[in-house]
């Protein structure tokens, strides 16, 4: 991301945590007023919002860092350790939830409904505002061909945001129950829905980021895929020892050895770089490292091979194409 674009997003979050500051304090406040859990428990995942939102731009700010002799690929992955413990406080507070709200359906509680529909309605616009910020502008995305991949940060941010205007808006249809019923069970109620919008938002950082750290094969890459790609490319024999992982959410790295007809070394080097662009137009991927072999080195699992039959395959996969092998996710 160029120097321009990091102060847009700068100030895009600024605002938004002023935002979300705003929230917080009335939320709270509101929740003293009208005795309501639920509305304490937005105030909770707004909190959260803040936090997570923090978390995001200091990623940000650390992953401009250039890298040095101790973190040669930088400081990207600090995006996906700040996800993760985004991941893992939503889900003990989505617990901590169901816990209150498990007493009070047991013991309930006076609440006044009509405040309680005041506020949480202020919420739900300003929240709605904050989510439109974050993922209004399209921040931070990395556009590699059909293989778009976004910024997990900005999107765990934004899940955030976007978990917190749905509470909002189970708090104003409980406010609604209680201002015309009485019937403060609702509140409750709506505080279990709370949590467990909480925890799912939870789950998907949490699966996301990882996937990221056990440096899984990116979600939207299937490594069969991959290896037909290469193998497409002619005088590309066998594929061995292939492996696709990621650094973080937008730098996808690809290692693996192919099997060449004997040849030249500047011959080589042109099947190089036509597998290099292949992969970098269908997959996204930039970083690669490949070894050139002219027999298999016997290192890790055979991944393709072109014999007499996989001419006609190879002959198959030129004809339809590079672009149709890429799976359909």
């Amino acid at each position: 991301m160029k120097n321009h674009e990091i102060k847009t997003v700068e100030r895009r979050f600024l605002l938004a945590i002023l935002l979300t500051c705003t929230i917080l304090i009335v939320e709270a406040i509101g929740s003293w007023w009208t005795g309501s859990l639920a509305l304490l428990s937005d105030a909770a995942h707004v909190f959260l919002d803040i936090f997570a939102i923090l978390l995001s731009w200091l990623a940000i700010r650390l992953s401009t860092m250039p890298a040095d002799e101790r973190y040669s690929y930088g400081f990207h992955r600090f995006e996906v350790i700040a996800s993760l413990a985004n991941g893992l406080t939503l889900g003990f507070v989505s617990l901590g939830i169901l816990v209150e709200a498990y007493k009070r359906l047991l013991v309930p509680a006076p609440v006044k409904g009509l405040d309680l529909l005041l506020l949480a309605t202020f919420g739900l616009i300003v929240n709605l505002i904050v989510a439109y910020i974050l993922g209004g502008g399209h921040l931070h995305h990395h556009d590699h061909g059909p293989h778009h991949s976004e910024d997990l940060n900005i999107r765990s941010a934004r899940l955030h945001v976007l978990g917190d205007a749905a509470a909002s808006l189970g708090v104003i249809v409980a406010g609604i129950i209680i201002w015309q019923t009485g019937w403060t069970q609702a509140d409750p109620i709506a505080s279990i829905i709370i949590s467990l919008i909480i925890f799912a938002s939870s789950y998907r950082l949490i699966r996301d980021s990882f996937r990221i750290m056990m440096e899984g094969v990116p979600a939207c890459i299937n490594l069969e895929d991959v290896s037909q790609a290469i193998g497409s490319v002619p005088g590309v024999l066998q594929v061995h020892d292939l492996h696709v992982w990621g650094v973080c959410s937008a730098h996808v790295i690809l290692s693996a050895h192919a099997v060449i007809e004997d040849q030249m070394i500047s011959q080589g080097e042109a099947i190089m770089e036509e597998v290099k662009g292949i992969l970098h137009d269908l997959f996204g991927i930039e970083h690669t490292t490949i070894q050139l072999e002219h027999e298999s080195c016997g290192q890790g699992s055979e991944a393709l091979r072109l014999g007499d039959e996989g001419e006609d395959g190879a002959m198959q996969m030129e004809e339809a194409g590079p672009e149709d092998m890429v799976r359909k996710s």
